[in-house]
């Protein structure tokens, strides 16, 4: 029965994505309850969406700028010495603990993954960035990095991994200003968590993971470890071996044309924007079979617009943005381009 609520379409339908990202826009459905302190996120992944798909001009963007600025966590004033928390954003209302009698914020809630959400969103909207308190974040964001380059998330602690470096790198790219890592101890950990087979884990000495290594070849690119167009340029050496990592991504293409995470698993519509999107910035998409990659996408495009985890799975958001990623990847006419190393489209990242 649920299986006749959903086609495999021969064509991406965009007007229909954009149908189903308005209604999510507009208003969360009651199943996102227990993601509420993942709201910037949650606005992330749409208002992206809409992005990619050139259809920002019927959001409220004064609004969502206020809405998000109503996130970032402040100091009482600028003599204020940095402590050891982090001034960035939370993920949620909820997370806005009030202050006590004398003023003191008792918690912070702030974390490194609602940071990147909130900038990209803003990045997204065309806000100037000099407009607000950028200083604070960038400051009090050393006190995350740990002594072996890791980063923790937040400040009352949590596990540190590759995902953290990532924000650490994506938010010093969106601000232009690198003084809260350290590049060298961050790079000198990522390096450590490729594995024998040539993929990166989340952690040094665990198993390779596409998610985990988008996170450490993005990170390398934002920093500047990797340049531009490495394949095509000839070159074969780099600060990573890139013959291995290509040899261990190209593995991950699976017999219907999608890609997982890892081997033995069913391929999933998000890993076409973790393994593509590794693909691309190494300038290896060409090794890839893009039709069949095109055709796997196609299968978990909703009847409702947005894309499924897997086939005849409901859509949701999550899958929705990264299967859109996805699809920009493969240069489709009506979807805007993607800066891959950041998550955004170039036309938010550099304004083309």
């Amino acid at each position: 029965m649920a299986s006749d609520l959903f086609s495999i379409d021969s064509e991406f339908d965009r007007n229909r994505h954009v149908r189903f990202l308005d209604m999510m826009y507009d208003l969360l459905p009651s199943d996102y309850q227990s993601q509420e302190i993942n709201h910037l996120t949650l606005a992330y992944f749409t208002l992206s969406s809409l992005d990619i798909l050139g259809s920002l001009d019927q959001v409220d963007k004064e609004a969502i700028v206020a809405w998000v600025l109503s996130f970032q966590a402040h100091r009482r004033n600028q003599d204020e010495p940095i402590s050891g928390k982090l001034y960035g954003f939370y993920g949620s209302r909820s997370l806005q603990f009030p202050a006590d009698v004398h003023r003191n914020l008792k918690h912070n809630g702030s974390h490194l993954a609602s940071t990147y959400s909130a900038l990209a969103i803003l990045k997204i909207i065309g806000y100037d960035f000099s407009l607000f308190d950028s200083e604070s974040i960038v400051r009090s964001m050393k006190n995350l990095q740990q002594p072996d380059g890791s980063f923790m998330p937040i400040h009352i602690g949590a596990e540190a991994d590759l995902r953290f470096v990532y924000c650490a790198a994506a938010i010093s790219y969106l601000l232009d200003d690198w003084n809260g890592v350290d590049k060298e101890k961050a790079k000198e950990y990522i390096l450590s968590c490729q594995s024998y087979d040539g993929g990166f884990g989340l952690c040094p000495g665990l198993e390779s993971h596409g998610g985990a290594t988008y996170c450490a070849v993005a990170s390398l690119r934002l920093m500047g470890y990797i340049e531009d167009d490495l394949l095509s340029e000839g070159v074969s050496s780099s600060i990573i071996n890139i013959a291995m990592l290509l040899d261990w991504m190209m593995q991950r293409q699976t017999a219907d044309g999608g890609f997982h995470g890892r081997p033995n698993k069913p391929s999933d519509t998000c890993y076409g924007f973790w393994v593509g999107g590794v693909l691309k910035i190494l300038g290896g998409s060409r090794f890839a079979d893009r039709e069949a990659m095109r055709d796997s996408l196609l299968t978990c495009q909703s009847v409702y617009g947005g894309f499924s985890k897997f086939p005849g799975d409901l859509p949701e958001l999550y899958h929705s943005y990264y299967g859109l990623s996805a699809y920009s990847l493969l240069e489709e006419a009506k979807l805007n381009s993607l800066c891959v190393e950041l998550g955004i489209t170039n036309r938010a990242a550099y304004g083309s």
